[in-house]
């Protein structure tokens, strides 16, 4: 720490109820936003100018920031078939005019209809904080987000390390999550650009019903198999794959062959938008909504009562017509958090 502003930053960042893995090491969270406005060299001068490292580039529209202060970071056009031509013909001894030509007018046309994504390493949650200053640097040279086109369907994507990777705490995560999603969807107010998209569908009804009775018990096994039943994709709100793949990618694997999907001890939250450009905005805002999740998993008394106000609310074919069930939820919330 360096000074007392940094105290006081690092002070507005609550941490996680169980904010300790079962190896009794600080959790970590991952962080993806998508943006445009920036040239990809000026990203990643930016990320070195706060953290130090060095460019690696894996080419023209993929470039590492290793050896950091916080870790690696990732900077990439999110378009997949512009990054494998270039890599192709970065590692190709048989280059032409042609082919840079080619690849250059694709690349300019894809920097108009895609966004460039930061991929920040894993960061402890008790440091998560100085992550900030990168968004707000962003801010500063221009980066554009969501509101800024209405063709900007642009997401930010929060990565938390699980405490443990138990069915039952696994279980209790997704009900947590299941339970406060509407309220979640209101308080991101999700794009009309995004929602157009199939990347963060909600979970079908059937599904939450399944997850919120009361007698629902699965070991680990039937846990990962139910979900691929009703959910074998990346495309929802909370995309469970990636903690899957980490527990057992054989199983997963006889349903999803996306090779997207990276293992890892994960959930992986892509509801809020990049609002980048919003001086009023940061990271803070999305981590804050998201521990609401968080301690809901991990308090069992509360998490009982909310599933059973959500069941009733379910059940009751008129709740609709009387009832926001994004308001009633609020009730159960943690104030300090809001």
């Amino acid at each position: 720490m360096n000074n007392s502003l940094d105290k006081y930053r690092k002070s507005l960042w609550p941490l996680p109820q169980h904010s300790q893995t079962t190896e009794d090491k600080m959790r970590r969270l991952g962080v993806e936003i998508e943006f445009t406005g920036m040239e990809i060299s000026d990203i990643v001068d930016t990320i070195i100018s706060l953290y130090g490292g060095k460019a690696e580039a894996v080419s023209d529209y993929e470039i590492n920031v290793v050896d950091t202060s916080l870790g690696k970071f990732g900077v990439e056009l999110d378009f997949s078939y512009i990054k494998r031509i270039s890599r192709e013909r970065h590692e190709s001894a048989d280059n032409n005019d042609l082919e840079e030509l080619a690849e250059a007018i694709v690349g300019a046309i894809a920097k108009q209809l895609v966004p460039f994504e930061v991929v920040a390493p894993p960061i402890a949650m008790d440091e998560l904080w100085q992550l900030e200053t990168l968004f707000q640097k962003l801010r500063d040279s221009d980066a554009q987000g969501t509101h800024a086109s209405a063709k900007n369907a642009f997401g930010l994507q929060l990565n938390p390390e699980m405490p443990d990777c138990s069915a039952d705490t696994i279980r209790d995560y997704l009900r947590a999550f299941l339970c406060l999603y509407d309220w979640l969807k209101m308080r991101c107010d999700v794009d009309f650009s995004r929602r157009l998209t199939s990347y963060v569908d909600p979970f079908g009804k059937d599904y939450v019903r399944l997850l919120l009775r009361a007698d629902y018990a699965p070991d680990i096994n039937q846990l990962i198999d139910d979900y691929l039943e009703y959910n074998p994709t990346r495309n929802r709100a909370l995309d469970m794959l990636p903690l899957f793949s980490h527990i057992d990618d054989e199983r997963l694997r006889r349903t999803v062959s996306d090779d997207r999907v990276k293992a890892r001890p994960t959930l992986h939250y892509r509801l809020p938008n990049s609002l980048i450009d919003d001086p009023q905005w940061g990271l803070i805002h999305p981590y804050r909504d998201w521990l609401q999740v968080d301690n809901l998993a991990m308090d069992k008394r509360r998490l009982d009562m909310v599933c059973r106000g959500y069941r009733k609310y379910l059940d009751n074919p008129t709740a609709n017509l009387f009832t926001n069930w994004a308001n009633s939820v609020s009730r159960w919330l943690i104030p300090e958090l809001l």
